[in-house]
């Protein structure tokens, strides 16, 4: 097992039964050892709809107990919820999903009592494993007393504060429910701001939706919907709620990056936290200051921090952050139309989804006109799935080995005239397109990510990439 950009991920066969009891122990000791829980102290457990999440819950839970800990079932829950509910109560917290992979992969997102673990954490959790992967460990599911109710309340109520009241009045959204455990508490939350809401294509298999990457069948699935019921919006998010999906009027999803920018200017944000891979145009789409990081929330959280403590008055700084795929975070109070926004520093999807839906009420467009106004270059992104870690690794070796080397591999696409390797390799190329390549941090995937002058470059920009990489792991399989 091996932490990605978030959480430990992996096969659910290997996850299952003993790996996840000993990950929660971990934790535990973790938690117990650095004096930031105490025998016998609460910890809040959550999970997301695929099939193999509620046994490794359960068996979190029993070994949770077994190491001193009072674990809270919160049920089904949004990640940002539980992390909501852990901060409120100073709680640690055991998010059990794995996000937008599919079904037959799982993970363990954890929380200290003041926010997401970072890379240390990481390392003294796999560390303590590591040292009790030799003892035998109890792998008896344990069952912990219901907290689901008031967890999902205090980020209702969190939420109906964003916008004033009835601010949606008028408004048809569309509701993408398929399996995301976001799915009936957006239903409560755009209901309670006044909009007609409709329910779209709820299931009871898990459907891995990747907001960064939505699928052409989902887009087809849509745009179709947007017709028929002529709404003004469709929204949706990831498997575990963190990561956001908004359509617009005709069903043409908004990029994630362009969502978090709408959360910025919509709080009036002073610093904007970003990774490498969103959008090149948001340092000159607002009145912030841009810090850029790897991909990944830690290295968000890390950069927010970061700016907190360069100011005088980390209240007054204003600090957003949010990752390419929209997950939306705050390191600063926000003064929102119904009170105060306290800092919820991880990703979160319903924050941007309501920012670009009050600011496209307040301006009286409609979102693709909303979404036009901000003048960011057009972008494009997407991912090739079961690509081995080893061979995304081997080519990213190849890349890297010398200027020649990576000038040769483009050289079907043009020439390169500069290049970062903050997070993967991303290439400006003489004509001012952007070429991307990054291995995913917890799953076997490539993604690529571009941008060029028009939306039809783009894609095509985004299609030559990922053939470059087809041909590449057709060239070196790997066992």
């Amino acid at each position: 097992m091996k932490f990605g950009t978030s959480g430990l991920r992996g096969l659910v066969v290997d996850l299952e039964g003993r790996t996840s009891a000993l990950y929660a122990r971990a934790f535990a000791e973790h938690l117990l050892r650095r004096g930031l829980a105490a025998p016998g102290d609460r910890i809040l457990v959550g999970r997301d709809f695929r099939s193999s999440s509620p046994g490794i819950s359960a068996t979190c839970i029993g070994a949770l107990s077994r190491a001193g800990l009072s674990p809270i079932d919160c049920g089904t829950i949004p990640t940002p919820a539980l992390a909501l509910y852990g901060l409120t109560l100073g709680a640690a917290c055991l998010m059990v999903t794995g996000s937008h992979i599919p079904d037959d992969r799982n993970g363990i997102k954890f929380y200290l009592p003041d926010g997401e673990i970072d890379k240390d954490d990481e390392a003294a959790i796999s560390a303590i494993a590591l040292a009790l992967g030799d003892e035998e460990i109890d792998i008896a599911p344990g069952e912990a007393p219901d907290g689901s109710e008031a967890a999902k309340s205090l980020f209702v109520a969190r939420n109906a504060i964003v916008l004033s009241d009835n601010a949606l009045s008028g408004l048809t959204i569309g509701v993408y429910q398929h399996s995301t455990v976001a799915r009936d508490l957006f239903v409560e939350v755009l209901t309670g701001y006044g909009a007609e809401v409709v329910a779209l294509g709820r299931s009871e298999r898990f459907i891995p939706v990747d907001t960064e990457a939505v699928s052409a069948d989902t887009v087809q699935a849509l745009q179709a919907w947007a017709a028929e019921h002529r709404l003004d919006a469709i929204v949706s998010a990831d498997g575990d709620g963190d990561r956001p999906l908004v359509a617009d009027e005709h069903g043409e999803p908004l990029r994630g990056d362009l969502l978090g920018l709408a959360a910025a200017r919509f709080l009036g944000a002073g610093v904007v936290v970003t990774p490498v891979t969103s959008n090149s145009g948001i340092e000159e789409a607002g009145s912030f200051s841009v810090i850029r990081t790897r991909v990944g929330s830690p290295f968000v959280i890390a950069g927010m921090q970061t700016a907190s403590s360069d100011v005088a008055d980390a209240s007054k700084a204003g600090i957003v952050g949010f990752e390419a795929n929209g997950g939306t975070l705050t390191d600063s109070a926000f003064v929102v139309a119904g009170g105060t926004l306290a800092p919820l520093p991880t990703r979160d999807s319903f924050l941007p989804v309501l920012a670009v839906l009050g600011l496209a009420v307040e301006r009286g467009v409609p979102l693709s006109d909303l979404a036009a106004s901000f003048h960011l270059p057009f972008a494009a992104s997407d991912r090739l799935e079961n690509v081995p870690i080893e061979t995304s690794g081997a080519l990213m070796a190849q890349l890297r080995a010398s200027p020649e080397a990576l000038a040769t591999f483009v050289a079907p696409l043009g020439t390169i005239a500069d290049t970062s390797d903050i997070d993967g390799l991303r290439m400006t190329l003489s004509d001012g397109r952007i070429l991307h390549f990054r291995p995913s941090g917890n799953a076997p995937e490539m993604r690529c990510y571009v941008e060029a002058e028009t939306q039809a470059a783009a894609t095509s920009l985004l299609e030559d990439g990922l053939s470059l990489v087809r041909r590449f792991a057709a060239a070196h399989p790997h066992p």
